[in-house]
């Protein structure tokens, strides 16, 4: 393995990354009946501060 592959590799998951945490922040900016409208799941922080994404047990019915 080269190291261009390596950093191209590198370069590709932090683009996804990128854009999976921009339409996040798109989608957290939305009013909480709009994201239950469309089945975004509430944001829970957990004892460690950071963010998780979980569906409730009403929604998941």
């Amino acid at each position: 393995m080269s190291i261009l592959s390596s950093v191209s590799r590198i370069a590709t998951r932090y683009s996804a990354a990128r854009a999976r945490y921009r339409s996040e922040r798109a989608l957290l900016s939305l009013p909480i009946e709009l994201r239950k409208d469309i089945g975004w799941p509430e944001i829970v922080v957990d004892a460690q501060n950071s963010r998780r994404i979980a569906i409730s047990l009403s929604e998941a019915r």
